[in-house]
């Protein structure tokens, strides 16, 4: 017995469906990353270096663009969501070139990152994403040489009192009379 098919696909649909596809893996980005070779050796190095470069330089905030804060309105409600060690200016100034491991976690508390392949290096991320779009990361790294401090990366980061401001909003004080 012999079936035969209602409906043939023809070959109009089966190039509309590989090109919505084709469309889809462009649009994600998976496509993108086919072909490209990742860096070796040297260039390896002088990559990770120039982007430890960028994420000790301070912290960096990304603000949202106006249409993602348009259709903000017609997502549901979304939490701030704070993650890492938070170091500010005034804990990164009482930090040394000469101090040791308990005085670096008693100033900026226990490091996030502890890599067993670089037991002489302490990193300390902080990120920020705000419910409206907004997001802010920070990283400071600490080196240690003979369980001393030898170098800190890390810098313009914001005081205690401008990081409450970014969370709470402005602090308000009053008026005297």
């Amino acid at each position: 017995m012999r079936v035969k098919l209602a409906v043939k696909p023809s070959s109009h649909a089966r190039a509309a469906l590989a090109a919505g596809l084709a469309c889809m893996l462009m649009l994600s980005g998976c496509a993108s990353l086919r072909g490209q070779a990742a860096p070796a050796g040297a260039e390896a190095a002088a990559a990770e270096q120039q982007s430890a470069q960028i994420a000790n330089a301070g912290p960096q905030t990304v603000q949202p663009t106006k249409l993602q804060k348009f259709l903000w309105v017609f997502s549901p409600y979304r939490p701030d969501i704070q993650q890492g060690n938070f170091v500010s200016q005034e804990m990164l100034s009482q930090l040394k070139v000469g101090q040791t491991r308990e005085q670096v976690r008693f100033l900026l508390g226990t490091p996030l990152l502890r890599d067993i392949f670089h037991a002489d290096r302490w990193d300390y991320p902080f990120y920020l994403a705000r419910g409206n779009g907004e997001l802010t990361t920070s990283r400071v790294t600490v080196f240690f040489e003979d369980d001393k401090v030898v170098r800190i990366d890390g810098g313009n980061l914001p005081t205690e009192r401008e990081y409450i401001e970014r969370i709470a909003g402005p602090i308000k004080t009053p008026a005297k009379k």
